[in-house]
């Protein structure tokens, strides 16, 4: 296989992706926006304003990101996408590569994300917090990972039971249940370890790609081998389930930084003055 690079300072201009109409209005607001103000301040500092807003313009990252996925399990993370002919070109951060058709096993839409490999670390709060935490040290899996997959899997409903038999908090199916020496599963803390153990099993088949585990978790590894499978409840729930992750790593890093913060002002509370 041949690979083609071309680097550039610029993004091709003609892409797959189609931005919608209002991601158009979203980008070009900020034109609009300068060029009021030009009209009411003096003429070299409106003409700074301008060149930063075009600059804005021209170098703001894409609204939707692809993964393009090659016959040879390499996954590619572009910004967008163009077929010419027998061939793909694929415009990634600052460059742009081009790659025969026959090369492309998929093209992965919409996944706003990178698939990196979870770190464990403690469970700062919620429901189950022994249970998640003592599976989290015994398989290493990051406790918030843990919590993630709960909540999207049975909203932390240790009775839920699916159209497809999964139970219990983490959802398992009643043979891999067995499989993985859960006797109750509807047990929580059964559940959450034999759901713990699931993970750590498929983080460690995908070379702790978290994206194809989590696939693999919600459609079955027999579907995963390089790619999500085009399944739209896969892909869905791939992208819930990291969304709740960032959002408790966010949370995490803002309480760290609050309580950094009450310790070097312990006078102060949230910037109120404790009275």
């Amino acid at each position: 296989m041949r690979l083609t690079l071309h680097i550039s300072t610029a993004h091709t201009a003609t892409c797959h992706s189609e931005r919608s109409e209002e991601s158009a209005f979203s980008v070009g607001q900020p034109i609009l926006a300068a060029w009021r103000q030009t009209q009411r301040m003096p003429i070299r500092r409106a003409r700074l304003l301008t060149s930063a807003a075009l600059l804005l313009l021209f170098f703001t990252p894409a609204l939707r990101a692809e993964t393009v996925v090659l016959r040879s399990g390499l996954r590619i993370n572009v910004t967008s996408y163009e077929l010419l002919g027998e061939k793909y070109r694929l415009q990634l951060s600052g460059g742009m590569v081009e790659v025969p058709a026959e090369e492309v096993a998929t093209i992965e839409p919409q996944l706003l994300f990178t698939s990196e490999p979870p770190k464990a670390e403690p469970a700062a709060t919620g429901p189950y917090r022994e249970f998640i935490q003592s599976a989290s040290e015994k398989y290493k899996v990051d406790a918030d990972l843990i919590s993630s997959v709960i909540a999207i899997e049975s909203n932390f409903d240790p009775k839920a039971i699916s159209r497809r038999n999964a139970r219990g908090l983490m959802q398992l199916m009643p043979q891999t249940a067995s499989r993985l020496g859960v006797k109750n599963i509807f047990d929580p803390k059964e559940n959450i370890d034999g759901g713990t153990h699931l993970l750590r099993d498929l983080l460690q088949r995908y070379n702790n790609d978290l994206v194809l585990a989590l696939a693999a978790y919600n459609a079955g590894p027999e579907r995963v081998v390089t790619a999500i499978p085009p399944i739209r409840e896969t892909r869905t729930y791939v992208v819930r389930v990291k969304k709740n992750y960032d959002k408790r790593k966010d949370n995490q890093k803002e309480n760290q930084r609050k309580s950094a913060a009450a310790e070097l002002d312990p006078a102060k509370t949230d910037g109120n003055p404790l009275l």
